[in-house]
């Protein structure tokens, strides 16, 4: 199992967006998944909420910040079930460096996305220094890698962004462009991949990229016994393909 971490301390940066396209397209190509909400917010989560009466790849969803039901213990909530292809983490934008530390032993690869804006940038490269100091992201051999979210080719902003990201010694593995499509997506429970609109083929391709990094990138085999997420022994595997849903 791949464990996924979407990680960035600037909120409003496409944590959410990322964490629940890159499930609904892996579980489209008939992975099995789960998601992990570790915000109080709950974003992720609704979105599962919406995509359940949905005739749809079925993705895991794990709330990790909300109440763990009576009777159950907390590593049983968070349990992942077995043969579990993909764990993808959607985390808070409010962390310390302590528990950034904890998030980064948890995941076996971490995408950071970003917006282009002056703040986005700003904030972006602070975070980018404590993943490096205080994550420790090197010597804990955490491969990571940006998507650049919302963007608008051809734009002076957008310009900026690049120049900064190259100056960086971090992969930018996707651009995702800044469309509606997306909106629409969340508000119905599923994916872009998921979905038949105009427009659609574009957003599409541009995952490409996202989807060949985290399924090709190298990660450590030594990491998969250290990670403190518990899988459940009692359900089984069944990712079934899924149509499309028309909007």
């Amino acid at each position: 199992m791949r464990t996924i971490m979407l990680l960035n301390t600037k909120g409003g940066c496409g944590k959410t967006t990322v964490s629940t396209n890159l499930c609904a397209c892996l579980a489209a190509m008939g992975k099995k998944v789960a998601l992990m909400d570790d915000d109080p917010q709950g974003s992720s989560n609704s979105w599962l909420a919406r995509r359940e009466a949905k005739p749809l790849s079925r993705i895991q969803g794990i709330f990790a910040a909300g109440h763990v039901p009576e009777g159950v213990t907390r590593s049983w909530h968070l349990r992942v079930e077995p043969q579990t292809d993909y764990l993808v983490i959607d985390t808070q934008a409010a962390i310390n460096r302590d528990l950034l530390v904890d998030y980064i032993r948890r995941c076996d690869i971490i995408l950071v996305p970003v917006m282009p804006s002056r703040i986005d940038i700003h904030a972006v490269a602070h975070f980018i220094g404590d993943l490096l100091v205080a994550g420790k992201i090197r010597q804990l051999r955490r491969p990571v890698g940006i998507v650049a979210n919302r963007i608008k080719q051809n734009t002076r902003v957008y310009r900026e962004l690049e120049r900064f990201l190259n100056r960086l010694e971090i992969p930018l593995v996707a651009r995702l462009r800044d469309t509606q499509n997306y909106i629409q997506a969340a508000d119905i429970g599923c994916g872009i991949h998921e979905m038949i609109a105009s427009g659609i083929e574009g957003d599409i391709e541009s995952w490409k990229p996202l989807i060949d990094w985290v399924e090709n990138v190298e990660i450590d085999p030594a990491l998969e016994s250290a990670k403190p997420i518990l899988q459940n022994p009692f359900h089984s595997r069944g990712a079934v393909r899924s149509p499309k849903v028309a909007l």
